[in-house]
C-alpha cells in the first residue's frame, strides 16, 4: 500500500537481539500479556470453573472475572464461554491456554533455578565416606568446596560400607561414597550411583626388600611371601584371596592390621609384603615402595552414591558437581 514501507525480512533476521527487543518493547502494537492473568486463564480453562479457579488461586470470583475481562480486552477478542454450569474456553482461549502454560512453566523453572542459586548461599550437607578416600581424594575435594561454597556448612561421616548405606537410606547424609569391584558391583534400586573413577591395587614392600628395584611385579613372583592385611574381614582380604588364586596359589596371612598406617609401618621393617588400595599410600611410609601389578591390578570403582527418590538440594548439587570436576582431574592419580 502507498505511505507503508515494508521491513526486509532478511534484514529483520539479521538484525541483531538487542535492537529486536529494544523495538519490541517501544512497539505498542506489540503490548504483553499479563502473566498473572494469563495463569489465571490457565487454571480456570483446566478447572472448568472460574469459582473453582478462584478458590485455588485464593481470589475471589469476581476479581478472577474481572482479571479476565481485562485480558481478553489486551488479546482483543473473547477467550471463554459463559455457560450455566462453568466456562469453555473459545478457540482463542484455547490457543492462548496453551500458550500460558508453557509460560507458567518457564516461570516456575526460572523461580527454582533462582531458588537453588540462593540456596548455595546457606544451607549445610553431610557427605558420607570412608577411610582411604577421607585420607586422599577427599580433601581436594572439600578445599575446593569450601572455597567456591563458604556459607554451606558442611560435615562429614566417615563409616564402613554397610553403615554408609543405611545412613544415606535414612537421610543422615545427603549423599555418600561408596567402592565396589567388578565381581560384586553394587546395586540397590533405591540408590543412584554414579562413577567418580577408578582405582588400582598395588604391592606394597619395605624399601629392603629384593623386588624394591622394580616398578611392577607379577602375583606369581609373590608366592612365597608373607601377607600383611586388614582385620575384621575387610574387603581387601577378599581382593587379595582372588588374585592370589588366579596366579595359583593360597597367601600366607602374617599380620592383621588394624588400619593401613599400621600395615605399612609393619611392611617397612619386614614383616611381609600388602595389597592395598592406591589411595591409601597417599601418605607413604618413607621406608615402604609402591609396586604395580600392571594390567593385572584389581580395580575398584569409587561411587558417588544419592537416594533414587530424593529431589536433590543445592548443596547436593554443587557438591556433586565439585566432586567430579576434581576426578576428572585427578583420575589418572589413582591407576
Amino acid at each position: 500500500m502507498p505511505g507503508i514501507r515494508k521491513r526486509d525480512a532478511a534484514a529483520e533476521a539479521n538484525e541483531p537481539y538487542s535492537q529486536k527487543g529494544e523495538a519490541l518493547l517501544n512497539d505498542d502494537s506489540q503490548d504483553l500479556f499479563d502473566i498473572r492473568r494469563l495463569a489465571l486463564l490457565l487454571e480456570v480453562v483446566e478447572q472448568g470453573s472460574i469459582t473453582a479457579a478462584a478458590e485455588l488461586m485464593m481470589y475471589t470470583p469476581s476479581a478472577v472475572s474481572q482479571q479476565l475481562r481485562k485480558l481478553e480486552q489486551e488479546v482483543g477478542q473473547p477467550l471463554l464461554n459463559r455457560r450455566s454450569r462453568g466456562v469453555v474456553p473459545t478457540e482463542a482461549g484455547q490457543v492462548l491456554a496453551g500458550h500460558a502454560r508453557k509460560i507458567v512453566w518457564q516461570m516456575q523453572a526460572a523461580r527454582s533455578d533462582l531458588g537453588q542459586i540462593a540456596g548455595l548461599k546457606r544451607g549445610s550437607l553431610t557427605v558420607g565416606t570412608f577411610p582411604t578416600l577421607a585420607g586422599s581424594f577427599l580433601p581436594i575435594v572439600i578445599r575446593t568446596f569450601k572455597k567456591r561454597y563458604p556459607a554451606i556448612g558442611l560435615s562429614l561421616r566417615s563409616a564402613r560400607f554397610d553403615e554408609l548405606v543405611a545412613d544415606l537410606q535414612s537421610g543422615v547424609t545427603g549423599l555418600c561414597l561408596l567402592w565396589d569391584y567388578p565381581w560384586n558391583p553394587f546395586r540397590d534400586d533405591s540408590i543412584r550411583v554414579t562413577e567418580v573413577f577408578r582405582e588400582s591395587t598395588v604391592i606394597l614392600v619395605a624399601r629392603s626388600h629384593p623386588l624394591a628395584d622394580r616398578e611392577q611385579v607379577t602375583m606369581e613372583e609373590l608366592r612365597n611371601e608373607s601377607w600383611i592385611v586388614r582385620a575384621e574381614a575387610h574387603p581387601v582380604v577378599e581382593v587379595l584371596q582372588r588374585s592370589a588364586h588366579d596366579a595359583g596359589f593360597e597367601p600366607v596371612i602374617g599380620f592383621l592390621a588394624n588400619d593401613y598406617q599400621e600395615a605399612q609401618a609393619m611392611v617397612s621393617v619386614g614383616m611381609g609384603v600388602a595389597m592395598v588400595p592406591k589411595t591409601a599410600v597417599a601418605l607413604q611410609h618413607p621406608d615402604v615402595k609402591v609396586l604395580s601389578l600392571g594390567s593385572a591390578a584389581p580395580l575398584r570403582r569409587i561411587l558417588l552414591a544419592q537416594r533414587e527418590d530424593k529431589v536433590y538440594a543445592p548443596a547436593e548439587v554443587a557438591f556433586q558437581s565439585t566432586l567430579l570436576e576434581i576426578a576428572r582431574e585427578r583420575a589418572g592419580d589413582y591407576l
